[in-house]
């Protein structure tokens, strides 16, 4: 199934507030503690929607940041103290080779425009034996089939579809988990019983899941061709009328104009 909606900052921070939000975002976490390994004073980007998640698992690093793609949006992260959020296209990411240890991706791979070119700019910003943690929704089930919330948009993947991207992008897939086994819906009586759907669709009908969770790990021993672009993309204001010209558009850098421009403050 594949919707061409594609979730927006607004909605998506609408979504994680809602109690459905806030079940689903707690049947993740404990997914992701399950292949999270400890990497004490590691350097982690979340790419996507992750704040949910960087909330619990920044602690311990030496310094975390949230990258959210352009065609969805932006807010401030965290609420406190310096922004470490940042616009970027998730294409050519504003960070040199091999300087990140993990990076999260949550709501970002099924949204990708072109998903192998995406997780080879992972591969370049991963430092060697670097990790990427992949949230991402199951084609088999139901949640994709939905699009009242995040997961019923973009292209929901399966395992096979995944491990083959990720081995043709130099990654060597790891430990795997799922979540969201309960159905996607606010009836009352769902929702009370929430934890007990969840434990007895993860031990029953665990390929049912609503996202497939999947650790993966930088490959060295195989070297990326490098192909220059034809073109850059630039992003402009989005209150700028098409076509229009402004006078310091010529002095932006490609990574300025990612963060600066295009962005939609939530």
């Amino acid at each position: 199934m594949l919707s061409a909606m594609k979730n927006d900052i607004v909605d998506l921070k609408s979504f994680y507030a809602s109690t459905l939000g806030r079940l689903a975002d707690r049947s993740i976490a404990m997914a992701l503690a399950s292949v999270w390994a400890e990497m004490p004073e590691e350097r982690l980007i979340g790419l996507g929607f992750t704040l949910p998640w960087l909330d619990r698992f920044a602690a311990d690093a030496e310094r975390s940041l949230a990258f959210m793609p352009a065609g969805q949006g932006a807010t401030r992260w965290p609420l406190k103290g310096p922004s470490s959020a940042a616009l970027v296209f998730e294409e050519e990411l504003p960070l040199v080779d091999a300087s990140i240890d993990r990076v999260l991706l949550v709501h970002a791979l099924e949204h990708a425009e072109n998903p192998r070119e995406m997780l080879m700019e992972l591969w370049r910003v991963l430092a060697p034996g670097g990790r990427l943690v992949i949230v991402v929704p199951n084609r088999r089930g139901m949640w994709a089939r939905f699009e009242h919330t995040p997961f019923g948009t973009g292209r929901p993947f399966s395992r096979g579809q995944i491990t083959a991207l990720l081995r043709e992008t130099n990654f060597t897939p790891g430990a795997w988990t799922d979540a969201l086994h309960f159905p996607p819906s606010e009836t009352g009586w769902i929702m009370k019983l929430h934890a007990l759907l969840e434990r007895t669709g993860r031990r029953f009908w665990p390929i049912f899941a609503g996202v497939i969770v999947v650790e993966a790990q930088k490959r060295l021993y195989q070297g990326l061709p490098v192909a220059a672009r034809a073109s850059r993309r630039v992003f402009v204001p989005v209150l700028a009328p098409q076509g229009a010209t402004t006078r310091n558009a010529g002095n932006l850098s490609p990574g300025a104009s990612t963060r600066a421009n295009g962005s939609r403050e939530a």
